[in-house]
């Protein structure tokens, strides 16, 4: 296993973690014509309770 020879400076760890970035999250339009929220994709629309795309829309959840 490997160790560390020296202790890693304060800077160094500082710079390190200054990388440490969140990203926003990616969300889609909900493809109900009366819904139009923004929801997380691959997953079923938290107001309307649809999923799908246009063709193969379908109701999972009852809202």
């Amino acid at each position: 296993m490997a160790v560390p020879k020296r202790k890693m400076s304060r800077s160094n760890t500082r710079s390190r973690r200054a990388q440490w970035k969140t990203s926003v999250v990616p969300t889609v339009t909900c493809v109900n014509p009366a819904c139009r929220e923004p929801h997380l994709s691959h997953t079923a629309c938290p107001s309307c309770g649809q999923y799908g795309a246009k063709g193969a829309r379908r109701q999972v959840v009852e809202a």
